[in-house]
C-alpha cells in the first residue's frame, strides 16, 4: 500500500479496492468500445487476443469476493491484516527530539509501530470520494489521521483535502500550512535533498478540490465552498471541458465567471447553476 512505514504485509484495504476499481473500469470501457466502437475493439480484441467474455467473468469472479478488511465495530476500513493488533498510539506520543522517526528510529522499530508515513486508507477515500459518504471519511480520517506522522509531501495534502470535506475548516487549514511550508520550514530535515513538488501541486488541490469542494459528479462540476478564517477570500481557475472558470470565495458570498465557453452547468452545494458567458453567478455562501 501507500504508506511506506508498513510493508510485508496482505490484504492493504487501498490495494484491493483499487484492484476492484481498475477491474470494474476496464469492463464498463470495453462495454462503451463494444457498442461505440466495434470496429475497433475487434481489432483490438484481436491483436491483444482477448477473449472477453472468459476473461470478464473472472473479473467479475475477483470484483465480488475481494477481501476488504474493515471494523465494523470502529466503522473504519482496516489499513491491512494486523494492523490493529499493533499498540495504536497517536503521534503526540513520540517526544518532539525523535522526529522525525525515519531519522531516528530503527526500521524495525518503524514497521513495528502504528505510526503511518503518508495517507494510506484516507488516499483511497480520496481518490474514490464518489462511493463513500461524509460519514464514514469523517469516521476514518478521525482514526488514521492521529496516528500519520506526515514525513513525506504525499500526505499533508491529502489529509487537509479530507478535513474539509468533512467541514473541519481550520483543521484542513492548519495542514494546508504543513504542505505549503513543508519546504521552507524543513519539517522533515531533508530540504538539502531537493524541494517537494508533489507538496506544492497538492498545495493547490487544498484550495480547489479542498476548501471549495470540487469533484466530478454524475459528470458535471460539483462545489462545496468554505474558507478558512484567516483568509477574506480565495480565487482560482479551473478548466473543465472546453470551459474555464473562475471562482472567488469570500466570507459572505461566491463569485463564478464563465471566461471562456459559452454555458456550464454547475452544482454548489447541491444546487444546479447555469453559467453563462459574460454574466457573473453571485451565490450567497452557505455555512
Amino acid at each position: 500500500g501507500p504508506n511506506e512505514y508498513e510493508n510485508n504485509v496482505d490484504n492493504n484495504w487501498y490495494t484491493n479496492y483499487s484492484c476492484v476499481q481498475c477491474l470494474q473500469m476496464t469492463l464498463n470501457y470495453l462495454e462503451i468500445i463494444a457498442g461505440e466502437y466495434p470496429d475497433e475493439y475487434a481489432r483490438v480484441r484481436r491483436v491483444t487476443n482477448l477473449r472477453q467474455q472468459e476473461e470478464a467473468e473472472r473479473w467479475r469472479d475477483i470484483i465480488n469476493r475481494m477481501y476488504l478488511p474493515e471494523d465494523k465495530e470502529l466503522g473504519i476500513f482496516v489499513q491491512n491484516d494486523g494492523f490493529l493488533d499493533k499498540e495504536l498510539n497517536s503521534t503526540d506520543a513520540i517526544p518532539p527530539e525523535e522526529r522525525p522517526i525515519n531519522q531516528h528510529w530503527s526500521w524495525d522499530r518503524i514497521l513495528r509501530s502504528c505510526y503511518i508515513k503518508q495517507s494510506d486508507v484516507l488516499l483511497g477515500l480520496f481518490l474514490y470520494y464518489e462511493h463513500f459518504d461524509r460519514e464514514t471519511i469523517r469516521r476514518n480520517f478521525r482514526f488514521y489521521e492521529p496516528r500519520t506522522v506526515h514525513e513525506s509531501s504525499l500526505s499533508p495534502f491529502v489529509h487537509a483535502i479530507l478535513a474539509a470535506w468533512i467541514g473541519d475548516t481550520e483543521e484542513a487549514y492548519r495542514l494546508f500550512l504543513h504542505s505549503t511550508r513543508l519546504d521552507l520550514d524543513d519539517y522533515n530535515n531533508e530540504v538539502h535533498q531537493g524541494l517537494h513538488v508533489t507538496s506544492m501541486a497538492g498545495s493547490w488541490q487544498i484550495i480547489v478540490r479542498g476548501f471549495a469542494g470540487m469533484k466530478i459528479l454524475d459528470g458535471q462540476l460539483d462545489f462545496t465552498p468554505i474558507i478558512p478564517e484567516a483568509w477574506d477570500s480565495y480565487t482560482f481557475k479551473v478548466n473543465f471541458r472546453n470551459c474555464t472558470l473562475q471562482m472567488k470565495v469570500g466570507k459572505q458570498e461566491i463569485k463564478i465567471s464563465l471566461l471562456e465557453g459559452y454555458e456550464l452547468n454547475i452544482r454548489i452545494s447541491e444546487v444546479v447553476y447555469n453559467l453563462k458567458k459574460g454574466k457573473d453567478l453571485i451565490v450567497p455562501k452557505q455555512n
